[in-house]
């Protein structure tokens, strides 16, 4: 294990269309990135935060260079489809965390038992909002649980860091900073305790009455049950699936009025939960996504 558990670098949210998710973003008040392009026949079109964290909706590009793909043994592509066969074309499938050392990160997911697969190490043009364009470069070592097909996880590594300066990408109308915590649901949240310690590389995990809370460097990782999916996001979940389900991302903004001002203004429909305001990204398997003011 390393000295600190990783941060959390960032969510993978399949959607039907890059075009579709853009528009779905930009009436919540988020600033969404120039699309890009992967070399397996997915894109992409990022949501980046001030906190360095971002949001990654996952669109396919080339059907047919996506089967290719999965031929030649790319787990990327390979879950990403699995998701959509299974679940849909909207939802929210992968947490990511950043790493110094995809290598180790994938020995140790082999030695747990819990690779889903062979490293991939690829690199994409990035287009800034000022037109310049550079070269992205990231290594990815993944890892599922065998009760759980349609979430799995991965460390990313930089190999060409992306650009320091991307201030106007980080800038949102709803005044989103960041992301607090990652909402997973479970019904037996204790018995995925292990692969989550191996994938965040020694959190602190802390048991409630709801589930569990693994505390990565810079965010949380709630698992939780039905019933705490309920109590904190207002969804309700059925019992009949024992595995894990990514649900809802709660994002930290300094003013909630901010928000819920630029949500009046564009018609977008939301609830109040306690302290929080709720919205859906996408019908039915959409990711739930809370606000809530946090420094």
């Amino acid at each position: 294990m390393t000295s600190l558990p990783h941060p959390l670098d960032h969510l993978v949210l399949p959607t039907i269309n890059i075009a579709l998710a853009r528009e779905r973003l930009g009436k919540l008040g988020f600033t969404v990135a120039p699309d890009a392009r992967h070399p397996f026949g997915t894109e992409n079109a990022c949501v980046f935060f001030s906190d360095k964290t971002y949001l990654e909706p996952l669109g396919v590009a080339s059907q047919e260079q996506c089967e290719a793909s999965l031929i030649e043994g790319n787990v990327f592509v390979a879950r990403d489809q699995a998701y959509r066969f299974r679940v849909g074309e909207d939802g929210f499938s992968a947490v990511v965390f950043g790493t110094n050392d995809a290598v180790a990160d994938d020995e140790r997911f082999k030695a747990a038992a819990i690779s889903a697969g062979p490293m991939l190490d690829f690199s994409r043009p990035m287009k800034m909002p000022d037109g310049t364009e550079t070269v992205a470069g990231f290594r990815l070592a993944f890892a599922a649980d065998l009760r759980s097909p349609d979430l799995f996880a991965f460390s990313c590594q930089r190999i060409n860091p992306l650009p320091a300066d991307r201030g106007v990408l980080e800038r949102h109308a709803n005044g989103v900073s960041g992301i607090a915590r990652v909402a997973i649901s479970a019904t037996r949240p204790a018995a995925f305790r292990s692969f989550f310690e191996e994938v965040v590389a020694g959190p602190k995990v802390s048991e409630h009455s709801f589930g569990l809370t693994i505390r990565s460097a810079n965010a949380d990782i709630e698992l939780l049950t039905p019933e705490g999916m309920e109590a904190f996001y207002d969804l309700r979940v059925g019992n009949e699936d024992p595995g894990l389900r990514a649900r809802a991302i709660l994002f930290k903004t300094r003013d909630l009025s901010v928000t819920s001002s630029h949500f009046a203004a564009n018609g977008v429909t939301y609830t109040r939960k306690n302290n929080r305001i709720l919205a859906r990204l996408a019908p039915e398997h959409g990711a739930v996504f809370a606000f809530e003011e946090i420094a």
